[in-house]
């Protein structure tokens, strides 16, 4: 599974499923999928929103990681290709 490698690098330990770090790659894994959807059915008004929703949900995740661990904030941004 194409999840689990890209994820072991942002890991803390084997079995991190809900560190920030996590979610935030998770998120950014859905939002990509999502985009590339939105691109061939623009009037999915649905799936529109519910971007929405993701793209908040990891900003305020990125937030809290940047306020907390610095360091583990810069390292995702670059692992991620998030700009900031």
């Amino acid at each position: 599974m194409a999840q689990t490698n890209e994820l072991q690098g942002i890991q803390m330990h084997a079995k991190d499923t809900g560190s920030a770090d996590v979610q935030i790659a998770l998120l950014t894994q859905r939002i990509q999928q999502l985009t590339e959807h939105l691109k061939t059915h623009a009037k999915d008004h649905a799936s529109r929103r519910g971007l929405l929703m993701m793209v908040a949900k990891r900003r305020s995740l990125l937030d809290y990681l940047k306020r907390t661990a610095s360091d583990r904030y810069q390292g995702l941004l670059e692992k991620l290709n998030l700009r900031k």
